[in-house]
């Protein structure tokens, strides 16, 4: 008693005990990788995919029933309003006229077992050798959707980080010239200069402080599209976990790799198509080809003119014996099947004919926007350390006397400007990257 005591009480103070946890929704730690493997198991395109796979899978195994035997029972009841009428010679006189007799009775009960072994039929031979196609198929739908997954949650997650890195630009930029518009507002004060300068760093800074705006909204419109691409929910928040200098040591590709045509899904689904086209084929000729089948029945006949007497006999019969039908002409409709199934065939190969040199454009393309990005990128990494260079320079100078205040709002802008420009040139390399792997086929999820 105090052992149930004891249990009760714990189930009351730990109801979890009694209830799963409930499954979180959330990321700890949005990094890439953990952000492309949520999309994985929540992207709704994803979860279909697999859906889909089950529902493949269901039909295979329901096809593939066929080729176990068929038990069935039934059950007729008839009952004769009129019975019928059977002619037979006049046994007595055989010359003379015939006899119309009624025969049989009333009332019959027949339940009947059947059973049924299929032992040819293309029906179940095609489903049979096209199983394993079938599931592939299936697979390299569901993978299909998970490249492309990986690619734009990828994307959009570097959509997301750009505008973060914008926004931080902007706030720098926006305390060094806050930072100089006292200066220059002091200088104006005490009559060093004229209020132009003072002037001209208000409009600066309203610039910066309304770029900063523009890319604060861009920013949650730009999470909003990730959070889709991955399939978390639209009211929780997220936090991107990122490392800038990790990003740049990931802006490096081996352009000298070669197109592997059988690496790309696509390729592969198209490979995956044409056997199962070739099965068709196959599955049409067998169209020419007899069924045969093995079936056995053992029926129980209950019959009396009286209905409450019907189930006191039963008249039991069995048998068993072989099926076979062999359709001779169909109005050449198996010569079109043939052909039709033929042409599907060739059909298939003009297409991946097709693919291939999509693929080579693709790559062609995907690998020169790249190397391009690739420049830009190293070149605005130069000039972000040479226009932070000339701003101090100017600033010093312009604080000596030596430079107008023009010159440091000249300097300013370049810096801000070269400062989004590096950085729309990382996100931009790294984004072509994805393009290049994926039009190689080795984008991995």
């Amino acid at each position: 008693m105090r052992g149930v005591s004891t249990l009760l009480l714990l189930l009351i103070l730990c109801p979890s005990i009694m209830y799963p946890q409930a499954i979180t929704d959330t990321l700890k730690e949005a990094t890439l990788p953990n952000c492309i493997r949520y999309g994985l198991e929540h992207q709704p395109a994803i979860r279909a995919s697999l859906i889909d796979e089950e529902i493949t899978e269901a039909t295979i195994k329901n096809k593939l029933a066929d080729w176990y035997p068929q038990l069935n029972v039934t059950a007729n009841f008839q009952h004769y309003l009129k019975m019928p009428v059977s002619i037979f010679p006049d046994f007595t006189n055989p010359n003379g006229p015939k006899r119309e007799v009624q025969t049989g009775v009333r009332n019959y009960f027949t339940p009947q077992l059947a059973l049924t072994q299929t032992i040819f039929d293309r029906d179940v031979l095609l489903a049979s050798r096209t199983a394993r196609d079938v599931r592939k198929q299936a697979k390299q739908t569901t993978t299909a959707n998970k490249i492309d997954v990986a690619a734009a949650i990828s994307k959009a997650f570097y959509d997301v980080l750009l505008s973060m890195q914008q926004i931080q630009v902007l706030e720098e930029t926006i305390t060094r010239l806050d930072r100089s518009l006292k200066d220059a507002y002091y200088q104006y004060q005490s009559g060093v200069t004229d209020k132009v300068d003072y002037k001209r760093a208000t409009i600066s800074l309203n610039n910066s402080k309304a770029d900063r705006k523009v890319a604060q909204e861009m920013l949650f419109a730009r999470y909003a599209y990730l959070k889709q691409q991955m399939g978390y929910p639209a009211e929780k928040s997220l936090q991107l976990s990122y490392d800038t200098t990790h990003m740049e040591g990931e802006v490096a590709f081996d352009t000298l790799q070669k197109v592997q045509y059988e690496s790309r899904i696509e390729f592969q689904q198209l490979q995956t198509q044409q056997r199962l086209l070739q099965a068709n084929l196959k599955y049409n000729k067998w169209s020419y080809l007899p069924t045969l089948s093995a079936f056995g029945y053992y029926n129980l006949i209950y019959q009396n003119d009286e209905f409450s007497k019907l189930g006191s006999r039963s008249f039991p019969n069995s048998y068993v014996g072989l099926g076979f039908a062999w359709p001779l002409f169909q109005g050449g409709k198996r010569i079109w099947n043939v052909r039709q199934a033929n042409l599907e065939l060739k059909r298939n190969e003009v297409a991946m004919t097709d693919l291939k040199n999509n693929i080579n454009a693709q790559f062609s393309q995907a690998i020169a926007t790249y190397k391009g990005f690739l420049a830009d990128f190293y070149a605005q990494k130069e000039n972000l350390d040479l226009a932070s260079d000339v701003l101090s320079t100017l600033t010093l100078q312009y604080k000596s006397g030596v430079k107008t205040y023009l010159d440091v709002i000249i300097a300013e802008t370049q810096l801000h400007t070269t400062q989004l420009n590096y950085y729309n040139s990382l996100y931009q390399v790294i984004s072509s990257k994805i393009d290049v792997e994926k039009a190689l086929g080795t984008l991995t999820y």
